[in-house]
């Protein structure tokens, strides 16, 4: 499985988690391989349980970042891409672009605005991010 596509089934599965607080992780993981056929890799995996194990210091940076907007007017879509995104500045070493799959305008500069201002932001990942 290439990169890009590790990515979005990263997204998909944190966007999935954002919208079934009844169910935990590994459920949402493993159910996700068995019904719905979603190729989990490494860097999936990674990146999913990654996320949802430093869900509170990814929380905090968006939380701490956010700039006219309230976390609870956020898209799950938006929250999904700044989690991943934020998870990847802050956690990994390599970070890949993200296609424009899910690049609603708004959302869009709203994202892109919200991790220009995050510490942790440099311009050599907005580069990798935003491509």
């Amino acid at each position: 499985m290439n990169r890009t596509t590790a990515r979005e089934n990263a997204f998909l599965l944190l966007f999935e988690s954002s919208c079934k607080s009844d169910e935990v992780a590994e459920e949402i993981y493993s159910k996700a391989i068995e019904y719905r056929d979603i190729k989990c890799d490494d860097y999936v995996r990674e990146v999913f349980f990654g996320v949802n194990e430093n869900s509170r210091i990814i929380s905090e940076e968006i939380n701490n970042n956010l700039v006219g907007w309230n976390r609870a007017r956020l898209s799950k879509v938006s929250e999904a891409i700044l989690k991943l995104s934020v998870y990847e500045m802050m956690f990994l070493d390599d970070v890949p672009a993200m296609a424009g799959k899910h690049r609603e305008f708004p959302s869009f500069l709203f994202v892109f605005s919200e991790l220009r201002s995050m510490k942790c932001f440099t311009w050599r990942i907005f580069l990798r991010l935003f491509q």
